[in-house]
């Protein structure tokens, strides 16, 4: 009998061993697994092509600055700039409604710079320095050009030429 208890116990110790080693296991093959699965992230999709054309962003910019969301309209232009130089024009029309007259002026510098047959570029410099009061014997220039590159708008480009002569006549 003696033998019996001695054999209980024993094997009260070997099975209180093995749920100790279950409870151990189940504890690291958790571990285990929580780590994998947090330093395993899900595929994610990356894409290298910008899906659209810069003349899509152009458009979606314009779409923008109708709904007010000027900030939105720069960022499609800006993308449309790397390879559309007309969105410097756009550029510079949106730094000059935000009164960001140094921006729009590097904005308009740069659309004619890119396109020197950018007939609106040369307007709107020629505009903006209309607007500030400043550098008028070049944006008399400015608008001049304007005429010159695009006559169909002449109408349009004559109004800022009167109103810089105005200002200079006074």
């Amino acid at each position: 009998m003696g033998e019996d208890k001695i054999l209980d116990a024993a094997n009260q110790k070997k099975v209180k061993s093995l749920e100790l080693r279950v409870k151990s296991f189940k504890i690291v093959f958790f571990l285990i697994a929580f780590s994998l699965l947090t330093s395993c992230s899900l595929p994610r999709i990356i894409i290298l092509d910008d899906p659209l054309s810069p003349e899509e962003h152009i458009n979606l910019g314009v779409v923008y600055e109708k709904k007010g969301e000027i900030d939105n309209a720069l960022k499609e232009y800006k993308l449309a700039s790397k390879k559309l130089p007309l969105a410097y024009l756009y550029m510079g029309n949106i730094y000059f409604q935000k009164n960001d007259f140094d921006e729009a002026e590097s904005a308009y510098r740069k659309a004619i710079k890119k396109d020197s047959q950018n007939a609106e570029a040369h307007n709107n410099l020629a505009w903006l320095y209309y607007t500030k009061k400043e550098n008028l014997d070049e944006a008399e220039s400015l608008a001049l050009k304007a005429i010159e590159l695009n006559p169909a708008k002449k109408e349009i480009y004559q109004d800022t030429l009167v109103k810089i002569r105005g200002v200079k006549g006074k």
